[in-house]
């Protein structure tokens, strides 16, 4: 009961808040093949670990601009990236895109994946401490990938995770040896998809959302004030961060 009461005040907490204790700030770091990728850093305590947003197709980390500040409640620093593969969402451009076509990189969606592992190394640099990456859409597929794999990600929270690499990769097949606690969350349309497409992973490392008082939403946006099942998704990614504390 008290840890009950414990998660319910945490999510109020979350929902409400309205300030930070630091100003969001740019920083900016390098991929493997030299690409300078833009991300925006809501940084509460330097010795905190990092909790590391990544947006949908099409998007920037302007996806995050309302709901990094809720985030950091869960007792992270944030940091939200610009992958190379998007544009822009909520006024903001997407600075990592714009400078990769104008380079000329290899800007596909597979080509975010070195994205994902800089923002990686930058966090884990600056805390030593082990992260949790978060991705929407197309960037929580990625996430997956590269979070199963990399030692320094503690866990991973998917957001409507997709096979979207085929033929080059089945997701499927890739999550077979995924074995670190991972939150998927989906809309009701999704559920069906994201079940049969994480059913080779073993139940003690998945928890599958999706809302039971509405539709939902695809991605992040699910976290959004103007999805109506927000708080529903609030709630339980509150716990699922409680959970791998």
């Amino acid at each position: 009961m008290m840890r009950t009461k414990k998660i319910i005040f945490a999510i109020i907490g979350i929902l409400f808040v309205t300030t930070i204790s630091k100003a969001q700030e740019t920083v900016t770091f390098n991929a493997a093949d030299g690409l300078k990728i833009t991300a925006n850093l809501y940084e509460v305590d330097s010795t905190l670990p990092y909790l590391i947003l990544f947006h949908q197709a099409g998007y920037s980390k302007g996806e995050y601009r309302e709901t990094a500040i809720k985030m950091i409640k869960l007792g992270y620093n944030i940091l939200a990236v610009d992958l190379r593969s998007g544009d822009e969402v909520n006024f903001v451009t997407n600075q990592t895109a714009a400078l990769a076509k104008k380079l000329g990189k290899n800007n596909s969606m597979l080509d975010a994946k070195q994205d994902i592992i800089a923002a990686i190394d930058w966090a884990y640099h600056k805390s030593n401490k082990e992260v949790v990456i978060l991705g929407s859409s197309y960037s929580a597929s990625l996430c997956l990938l590269v979070g199963e794999k990399d030692p320094r990600v503690k866990a991973i929270v998917a957001f409507s995770p997709g096979e979207y690499f085929k033929p080059q990769i089945n997701m499927k097949e890739s999550l077979k040896k995924l074995s670190k606690p991972t939150f998927f969350a989906c809309s009701q349309r999704e559920i069906s998809y994201v079940m049969e497409m994480t059913a080779f992973v073993d139940t003690k490392y998945k928890t599958i959302f999706s809302p039971k008082t509405g539709i939902g939403e695809h991605g992040s946006k699910s976290l959004w004030k103007s999805c109506k099942t927000n708080k529903e998704y609030w709630l339980a990614l509150m716990m699922f961060f409680n959970n791998i504390k």
